[in-house]
């Protein structure tokens, strides 16, 4: 325990898993209180803006809630928080923030309260500035000898400053052979900016320089400028220091001079204003983050200096005064006056804990007591060694924590569903219509062979699927127990699942405490959502599949959906899904081929899938192995792309559902105030058709809700549909490019990264970066392409073009020659095998709409080009002849 710690005045800690950094903490009266006391500051990289106003009742107290004036949510990351006068015809401080690609200027205004609950605080925007570059830091100052104002100076990544006169853009510069931004200052002294570059040396730009030299609209100078045309921008002074920099500090002693403060990885130096040495300190712990003030003797300057071993140092000049300390590693630190006690240090560390301390010593009663002297026993301590020696090579043998794919399972999942419907149906809530809604009985059964104290049994299925029970929990208290649960599935909802196939998952903990998760699939019968129906001649959507094997006998195949009347027809089957359209299945007698047709699109999937399963099947039955499946025809991308269409449709209206009900309930609860208001006042006043407008209210707040519970059952439909229809398309590109199962997975993946559907994480932005990924890398055309970098953030689309176009993109590239792999080799570009060369991707929408051109004769509407593979017509009573 160390005796000199930093008092703990107050602390608090700043959000859940939230990062800051020096720019995130300031001090000033920003509410313009007039009282002196200054309030904390703090925003973070998550984009929360928090302001505090300390006032514990004893020392070392945590936050109450009162200390907290404001917590507001930017959606950007913050950056840097600076106070100053920065807005025009006003004396008063404001609150700049500075984002990614933005600044923004707020005021910061309190209200009185009238009951306990205190003070209300608010922020109005004054102005913003979107930045054409992504920022790094800024810094103010009157620049230019301006008086009553501050003017602020944003340096971009790419080491551009650009100046801003508080409501206007005035210049930007480029600082010449820029390579890494570094911290930059401002001396009002001196009129210039101070910072150190990429080749690690301190250098002074005068602002009037900065302010006549050539405009940086471009980041290469032209041969006319190097000639001579305009004024280049030259360096005051230099200074090598030989070490990058963390953050530079100008402070003023005097009247007559100023000091620049730069503080390095292992030293830190106080220079003149000139540039001039005046000294250096070598450091021997790495430093954090400083903090230079004037001192109370003359001549001298104090330092705050935080290093990764937790303390603070004070020094005086060159000289250590002081050290303490701190409970958290520093990342920013500050000085200032907090509820009448001057020289508070205010410390913040990379993950929120903010801290108010000040310096005292804090004296240790604590005693070591005595150390029993005792001989040791060597020859038992080896003994004992041995012992615990030979237990973990046991335990590493056959209980590692890796699971060995030799060794038996601690547990075994079976799933077996029954072959026929339950005698009585458990649908009781199913809302599929007249028709009888039928259930089917799934059994799940474990078997342990060691001691498992629980287990727990998720089992899941696609919705509108529904479980009689879907969790279950076992407790295994001796081992070759075994444990059978049986559950009903059944179709709850009047549409189709866009999967079969259910899952049974079981979590334990093995008896060594590592937790393991096993699996087991089962895929439930056809008939548990279609009935047998009557073929249909014509149908808007149509599906040829093409095979190498003679064409089976659709009996065979599907022995369950004969109709008893027409037996003899073996070429022709009909299917009726529960509350759903009907599907057409055709065999053709010579040609090899089978034809899928319905009214919707998405109803081809299951159908598809199922007649391509059950011919796998049979050819192994028979004993051939080289069966295989084919698609010629054209991509159904336009049905496709209207169902994304008719889902991007509803997003938008749930979004703006959303945003009135938000409204109507913000109306609703001003309304409600007023009315109380009303009521409790003594001497009564007419109501003025508040209840009147309280009782509209109300029924707009309902019927909005319905509205939006109604939106958000027809979104999670339109998004099961969808789901058929993109296994559909997946499935024809695999039979159209013959793709591997890992290419096959990859395309699952990108096309199919979401389980849940939500307005914050859709589906359109979640596929389009995928898509994006795959043609910038595996399907590239360059390594120009692979370089492009994509957005890290997912945000809702205003449309569906893009998505749509790089769908088209990616069926294009496919169909040249393109295959799909995990592969970040990006030394070997994908034109080397791909036939023909690909278009490069689109950078802006004019290239998009000539790649559309480029491949409308390659994707078009599959309705309209069915008569390119003809297969004759056929009754629902004739087969299919040619």
């Amino acid at each position: 325990m160390s005796l000199f710690k930093a008092r703990d005045w107050w602390s608090t800690v700043l959000g859940e898993k939230e990062e800051f950094d020096q720019g995130c903490l300031c001090l000033a009266d920003v509410d313009n209180s007039g009282n002196g006391h200054d309030k904390i500051i703090v925003g973070s990289f998550m984009g929360y803006l928090r302001i505090f106003n300390p006032h514990p009742v004893k020392t070392g107290d945590g936050a109450q809630a009162e200390d907290l004036l404001l917590e507001v949510h930017l959606q950007d990351p913050i950056l840097q928080v600076e106070v100053g006068k920065f807005v025009s015809g006003s004396e008063l401080l404001h609150l700049a923030v500075l984002h990614s690609r933005k600044l923004c200027v707020y005021s910061v205004s309190g209200t009185l309260g009238n009951v306990e609950h205190g003070n209300q605080y608010q922020i109005k925007l004054m102005y913003e500035h979107n930045l054409q570059r992504t920022a790094c830091n800024m810094t103010y100052g009157s620049f230019g000898g301006v008086k009553g104002r501050d003017l602020i100076c944003i340096q971009s990544m790419d080491g551009m400053l650009m100046v801003f006169e508080q409501e206007s853009y005035a210049f930007g510069r480029f600082l010449p052979g820029s390579l890494l931004p570094g911290p930059l200052a401002y001396s009002s002294r001196t009129d210039s900016f101070i910072t150190v570059s990429s080749c690690r040396q301190v250098e002074s730009y005068k602002y009037e320089v900065l302010a006549f030299a050539t405009d940086a609209d471009k980041r290469q100078e032209t041969e006319q400028q190097k000639v001579g045309s305009g004024k280049r921008l030259v360096v005051d002074w230099t200074l090598n220091i030989g070490e990058q920099a963390l953050d530079i500090c100008i402070v003023s002693f005097n009247q007559s001079a100023s000091s620049v403060f730069v503080l390095g990885e292992r030293n830190f130096f106080c220079l003149k204003e000139n540039g001039q040495i005046r000294f250096m300190k070598k450091l021997e712990c790495s430093p954090s983050c400083f903090l230079p003030y004037c001192s109370v003797s003359e001549g001298t300057i104090n330092t705050l200096i935080g290093n990764h071993n937790n303390m603070l140092h004070i020094y005086q000049d060159v000289t250590l005064k002081w050290a303490t300390q701190l409970p958290h590693i520093p990342v920013a630190v500050r000085v200032g006056c907090l509820h009448d006690l001057k020289g508070v240090i205010i410390t913040l560390s990379d993950d929120g804990h903010l801290q108010c301390s000040y310096l005292g010593t804090d004296p240790s009663l604590f005693q070591a007591p005595k150390v029993e002297s005792r001989e040791l026993n060597y020859d038992e301590l080896d003994i004992e060694l041995k012992e615990l020696q030979k237990v973990i090579k046991d335990v590493n043998k056959s209980q590692g924590v890796w699971p060995m794919t030799e060794r038996e399972d601690d547990l075994n999942v079976f799933a077996v569903v029954s072959p026929n419907f339950d005698s009585v149906s458990q649908a009781t809530d199913a809302e599929v219509g007249t028709d009888p809604v039928p259930s089917v009985t799934v059994k799940v059964t474990l078997q342990n062979r060691v001691v498992l104290p629980k287990a727990k049994l998720s089992i899941y299925v696609q919705p509108p699927l529904e479980l009689t029970c879907d969790q279950f929990t076992f407790e295994f208290m001796t081992p070759e127990m075994t444990r059978t649960v049986a559950i009903s599935v059944y179709l709850k909802r009047s549409y189709i699942p866009s999967e079969l196939e259910g899952n049974a998952v079981v979590s334990y903990s093995r008896p060594t405490g590592i937790p393991r998760v096993i699996q087991c699939k089962f895929r439930l019968p056809l008939k548990l959502i279609c009935l047998p129906g009557q073929p249909s001649k014509t149908a808007s959507h149509k599906l040829t599949i093409d095979t190498n094997k003679p064409p089976v006998s659709l009996l065979s195949l599907f022995p369950g959906f004969a109709s008893q009347s027409e037996d003899d027809q073996v070429n022709v089957m009909g299917f009726r899904f529960l509350g759903g359209f009907q599907v057409t299945l055709l065999a053709s007698k010579t040609s090899q081929r089978y034809r899928i047709q319905s009214e919707q699109f998405e109803d081809l999937w299951l159908i598809t899938n199922e007649l391509i399963l059950r011919l796998q099947e049979y050819f192994e039955k028979q004993g051939i192995k080289d069966f295989a499946c084919s698609f010629s025809g054209s991509m159904p991308l336009q049905e496709y792309f209207e169902l994304i269409d008719h889902h991007f449709e509803l997003r938008i209206h749930g979004e703006k559902l959303e945003e009135l009900l938000s409204e109507r309930a913000v109306q609703f609860r001003a309304i409600q105030r007023r009315l109380l208001t009303r009521f409790k006042d003594k001497t009564p006043a007419p109501l003025q058709h508040l209840d009147t407008l309280l009782d509209g209210t109300y029924k707009q707040v309902i019927a909005l809700a319905d509205a939006v519970k109604k939106n958000q059952g027809d979104l999670f439909q339109s998004f099961t549909r969808l789901k058929s229809a993109t296994h559909l398309v997946i499935l024809l590109i695999g039979l159209w490019q013959k793709l591997s199962a890992d290419q096959i997975a990859i395309l699952e993946a990108a096309f199919l990264p979401l389980q849940e559907d939500t307005q914050e994480l859709g589906w359109e932005e979640t596929v389009d970066a995928a898509i994006s990924h795959l043609l910038k890398t595996c399907l590239s055309k360059s390594s120009k392409e692979q370089a492009l970098n994509l957005n890290s953030q997912l945000d809702i689309p205003k449309d569906t073009s893009r998505l749509k176009k790089h769908i088209t993109l990616l069926c294009d590239r496919l169909a040249k020659g393109g295959r799909l792999c995990l592969s970040t080799d990006t030394a070997t570009p994908q034109t080397m095998v791909m036939p023909g060369g690909c278009t490069t991707i689109p950078e802006s929408d004019l290239e998009e709409r000539s790649v559309e051109q480029d491949s409308t004769e390659l994707f078009t509407n599959h309705r309209h080009l069915i008569t390119e593979t003809p297969m004759p017509e056929v009754s629902p009573t004739q087969g299919v002849s040619e």
